[in-house]
């Protein structure tokens, strides 16, 4: 499956950036945008991955092998060529790992942005608590800012509600949603059930890091120790949260850079 896509850059290092949960390519267009302007030699691809955006909506059987496989599709659809550095926050993360499993032809080295290995707990779920206030809203309403009240009334907050409105699309009778909320409700358990160590911790795997936001949840103690044994190095920015490359952009591009 060919996804949605852009690309930052014209050199000829492949390079393939991937957003979270219920983001879009356009998340990680700022980073891709700085990357690029102080190393040109690279070149980004920025998918809306599956189910997100204005790409396809996921199959009944789609998973992150699925979802990884569609991304190198879409890479080489682009004109990229050979193994390409991956870089993924949260949801992006998860899928750049399970590239590493099932194409490891087309991954040269993995880095996650704010996310481990391991099944994700649905307690830890911020995006699962987003998604369980998306699926309340309702599917139409006549503007924005209705839809924006819905969201706020049900208690998000207003730079989530924002930042969820962008998949909004205009229609004669109002706004709707871009995405099928309910096929990505079901993805969403999926994916955040699976377990991807063998990812970080086989020999023969490419190189993997992991910067996390010590403001997260969703990297602890005991994943940071395990990723350190398995010869996966953590960086850690003290002062940011999930959303590492808006909360420290500078830090996080000085750290893809290296």
């Amino acid at each position: 499956m060919v996804l949605e896509s852009f690309v930052v850059g014209e050199g000829d290092v492949p390079t393939v950036m991937l957003h979270g949960f219920l983001g879009t390519g356009r998340n990680l267009r700022s980073l891709a945008t700085a990357w690029s302007a102080a190393d040109p030699s690279r070149r980004l691809l920025l998918p809306d991955l599956t189910g997100h955006g204005t790409s396809p909506a996921p199959q009944a059987n789609s998973d992150l092998y699925s979802m990884a496989r569609d991304v190198v599709d879409t890479a080489r659809a682009q004109g990229f060529d050979g193994p390409f550095d991956w870089v993924g926050h949260s949801l992006g993360g998860r899928v750049s790992l399970a590239a590493s499993l099932h194409v490891p032809e087309a991954v040269r080295s993995v880095s996650l942005l704010d996310i481990a290995p391991g099944p994700v707990p649905g307690d830890l779920s911020e995006s699962g608590k987003v998604l369980g206030i998306l699926l309340q809203a309702p599917a139409r309403a006549e503007n924005r800012r209705a839809m924006r009240a819905e969201l706020t009334g049900r208690g998000l907050s207003e730079p989530l509600s924002d930042w969820l409105l962008m998949n909004l699309v205009t229609a004669d009778s109002g706004v709707h949603w871009r995405f099928d909320r309910q096929a990505l409700a079901e993805l969403h358990s999926r994916v955040n059930g699976t377990d991807l160590w063998a990812a970080v911790e086989r020999k023969d795997g490419p190189p993997t890091r992991c910067l996390r936001g010590d403001r997260s949840k969703y990297v602890t103690d005991a994943d940071v120790a395990r990723m350190v044994a398995a010869g996966c190095p953590v960086e850690h920015l003290p002062e940011a949260g999930h959303f590492v490359h808006v909360d420290a952009p500078k830090e996080v591009l000085a750290w893809v850079m290296r």
